[in-house]
């Protein structure tokens, strides 16, 4: 009646075919282009802090705020999922400055401004990369391209 399972899937495989399967076929795009933009449903994602990895913490609200475009997506409303970063600068300033081993404002000038924006800068970009792997993963469809 049934075919048989395999005992010993590989998840992680097939999880991978899913998403790549989705990438080459731009199924994210085509479930926002093939609907009306007279039928909309917004959604913005509450933007997470672009200053650390996301952790279990995040996961499971984004798995539940996902749910909602979902549906809606299903029920044939077009739904863009624009993605946000709070990317306010204390957290990332205090974390350059432990790792610069800096201390306050007068280090900071006497290092250099420039380099210490740059530094942040560069914590920034690989946490937000950090984050797309992550969200990508959890199968989320999310636009990145047009994030606020």
């Amino acid at each position: 009646m049934f075919k048989p399972v395999d005992p010993k899937t590989d998840f992680v495989k097939m999880e991978e075919k899913i998403l790549k399967f989705w990438q080459d076929n731009s199924i994210y795009q085509k479930s926002v282009e093939s609907r009306s933009p007279d039928n909309e449903y917004v959604f913005y994602d509450g933007p997470p802090f672009a200053t650390g990895l996301p952790h279990f913490g995040h996961l499971v609200p984004g798995t539940i705020k996902d749910l909602y475009p979902r549906y809606q997506t299903m029920k044939g409303k077009r739904v863009q999922r624009r993605f946000g970063w709070d990317c306010h600068g204390l957290p990332v300033e205090y974390e350059i400055e432990k790792a610069l081993n800096l201390s306050g404002h007068k280090s900071i000038l006497e290092y250099g401004v420039a380099k210490f924006n740059e530094q942040c800068r560069s914590i920034v970009l690989r946490y937000t990369a950090e984050w797309i792997e992550t969200i990508n993963r959890t199968g989320r469809w999310v636009d990145f391209e047009n994030d606020y």
